[in-house]
């Protein structure tokens, strides 16, 4: 036989018999979250077929140059390549275990695991549905409401673990409107308002001084800045981790969005709530913010923010979102001023805070006192309600 031949057999071989494991590891990938499809499927066939498969690192490196479109997916991929190609039927099991099994507090999974772990459990067989009765009861659901409409007003805090999982996922759908504003530069535009002279002489000089057209031209709008600063404090720990989602939500889709976090210090964690996949975003930010539930300094954080921060994020008109409760262990000093300065600077301040979600709200707290006369708004923010509120407020063009 022609060695060529024979070779080209061996690889038609490994082909079919890496068929099926390829075609569930490509499975496990899309319930991961990345995008793969047949075609990649098909690619990553064909780019076994040009390696030694007894090298598990060529193997790697050829499903990951097939398969792997974004480099913030690189992790994940990582994950599930180790986790399903060491043993399918075993890792599925430990899969399986590990999500019956609490997680020991100082042990940290690396980002992806969990989402990998999730994905392999699905292979599991879901159990047969349960045989109807004879007779089905009768409900009556005249007086009562949605799950989704419950959902919408119910306290972050009163949340069960599935409640919140629900709640993070209706918070990615919310859509912050763009609040254009005009800016001090313009663009050529047909249609335009204002003459443009110097566009209009330069080009008559190029067409040696025959005046042809006048050329317009429209002033340039941006949508504001967009600074938040949220408390992390041991009482608002539950209320930023959700907040916390949407946050990243409007980082991602749109621009010129900082955000900081403030306990006892403050840290700017806009470059990590860039990354578009979540989990590794927030991995990201629980290593670099080390008073996470601790207490709480919220003068000296905004005295540092106006000092280092507010010249570079404060400009053009910006909004700012002030997210605590108001309760200082300093007991408010340099408070009043700190945020009477933060005021000046910007265009809008809002000051959201869970404390508002009591009927009988009386600001009786000393950094409450201090803080209430220097915002242009106090709203509540406690439930996906007063955030559905927040962004239609947020969308509203300010009348000059």
């Amino acid at each position: 036989m022609i060695p060529g031949a024979r070779g080209a057999e061996r690889s038609v071989e490994a082909s079919a018999a890496l068929a099926p494991n390829l075609l569930a590891f490509v499975r496990l990938l899309r319930r991961a979250g990345m995008q793969v499809g047949p075609g990649d499927a098909l690619g990553a066939a064909e780019a076994l077929t040009l390696i030694e498969l007894g090298d598990k690192a060529s193997v790697r490196a050829a499903l990951k140059a097939t398969l792997l479109r974004r480099h913030e997916q690189a992790e994940i991929f990582d994950a599930a390549f180790d986790l399903f190609w060491r043993d399918p039927e075993r890792a599925a099991a430990a899969a399986a275990f590990a999500l019956m099994e609490a997680q020991k507090p100082e042990e940290k999974s690396k980002p992806g695991g969990r989402r990998i772990a999730e994905a392999m459990a699905g292979d599991r067989p879901k159990p047969p549905p349960p045989k109807p009765e004879e007779q089905p009861r009768q409900l009556d659901a005249a007086m009562t409401v949605s799950e989704r409409e419950r959902l919408q007003t119910m306290d972050f805090e009163a949340m069960s673990a599935t409640e919140i999982a629900a709640a993070k996922q209706e918070i990615r759908r919310l859509v912050l409107p763009l609040d254009e504003r005009p800016t001090r530069r313009f663009r050529t535009d047909p249609l335009g308002p204002r003459v443009d002279m110097r566009a209009t002489l330069r080009a008559t000089t190029r067409q040696g001084g025959e005046f042809r057209s006048i050329l317009r031209r429209r002033r340039i709008t941006r949508p504001p800045p967009l600074v938040a600063i949220c408390d992390i404090s041991g009482s608002m720990a539950r209320y930023a981790q959700v907040l916390l989602h949407f946050l990243h939500a409007v980082t991602n889709d749109r621009e010129r969005v900082h955000s900081f976090l403030f306990g006892t210090r403050l840290s700017n964690i806009t470059r990590q709530l860039k990354h578009r996949d979540p989990e590794i975003a927030f991995e990201m930010v629980s290593h670099m913010v080390p008073d996470w539930s601790g207490g709480t300094r919220i003068g000296e954080a905004l005295e540092r923010f106006n000092h280092d921060w507010g010249r570079r994020v404060l400009g053009q008109g910006a909004v700012v979102l002030l997210i605590t409760d108001g309760l200082d262990r300093e007991g408010g000093r340099g408070l009043a001023e700190a945020t009477d300065r933060l005021k000046r600077s910007c265009r809008r301040l809002i000051w959201l805070n869970p404390l508002l979600r009591y009927a009988g709200f009386q600001p009786k707290s000393q950094g409450i006192k201090a803080m209430l006369p220097h915002v242009h708004e106090f709203r509540p923010v406690h439930n996906l309600a007063s955030l559905r509120e927040l962004i239609e407020a947020l969308g509203e063009r300010k009348r000059r």
